[in-house]
């Protein structure tokens, strides 16, 4: 059965009308059309041009385009914003996010996007790391740490893997050393930090602007820690 998100306005009440409705006149021939979502219409959380399309034919089209980065959450304390970097993840293109630490993670934030990525759990940074080097991809810590260095300043690498840390603890000690560098988001406002999942949307845009749209950031290496 396809995949149905049932959207709400900011009062609570329910919205029918999201998506399409049923398809009017004769089928496509097409065999990436869901033949469910062409008779009841088709209300999921996807951009139009995925309308009525089967879960597997969306998985297999994203495929073909989706960018280097990877996205890693530690996950020891079931951090509710996991769901909200797993739908960022899915708007910015990830190849794939990686939850570490517990396996089970609330998945309502991600709206379903979660089920048009690819998922991979590791129990420890350690074999979060282990994987990142088979796969020939850096780790690159996002945290709001002393000795951490300027996103806004940093040359991201292509084949980066960005890891987040947990609302609150920030990334553990464990983490921290498997990076290879940790880079904070410039503030300028009374607050310490911002949300997780806020940072996290930030940062992965970061590699967008960087490696999709080629906008560089001049040489790294004349950055200075935080």
């Amino acid at each position: 059965m396809p995949d149905i998100v049932v959207s709400m306005t900011d009062s609570g009440n329910r919205v029918d009308d999201v998506g399409v409705g049923p398809w009017d006149g004769a089928w496509p021939d097409d065999e990436r059309l869901d033949p469910d979502l062409l008779r009841e219409g088709d209300r999921r959380n996807v951009v139009d041009a995925y309308r009525y399309w089967r879960h597997e034919a969306i998985v297999a089209d994203l495929d073909t385009r989706r960018h280097d980065f990877h996205v890693a959450i530690e996950n020891w304390e079931h951090d509710f914003n996991i769901g909200s970097v797993v739908r960022t993840a899915n708007a910015m293109g990830a190849a794939a996010f990686h939850i570490v630490g517990r396996r089970r993670w609330n998945r309502r934030g991600a709206m379903v996007t979660d089920r048009y990525q690819h998922e991979h759990h590791h129990a420890t940074p350690g074999e979060l790391a282990s994987w990142a080097r088979a796969h020939g991809i850096r780790l690159i810590g996002i945290d709001n740490l002393p000795g951490s260095r300027a996103l806004e300043t940093y040359d991201l690498p292509r084949k980066a893997m960005l890891v987040f840390g947990q609302e609150g603890p920030g990334l553990s000690e464990a983490m921290r050393a498997e990076c290879e560098a940790t880079l904070h988001i410039e503030q300028f406002g009374s607050t310490r930090s911002i949300n997780a999942g806020a940072a996290a949307a930030i940062a992965m845009h970061a590699w967008v602007r960087r490696h999709v749209f080629d906008q560089s950031v001049g040489d790294a290496a004349t950055t200075g820690a935080h």
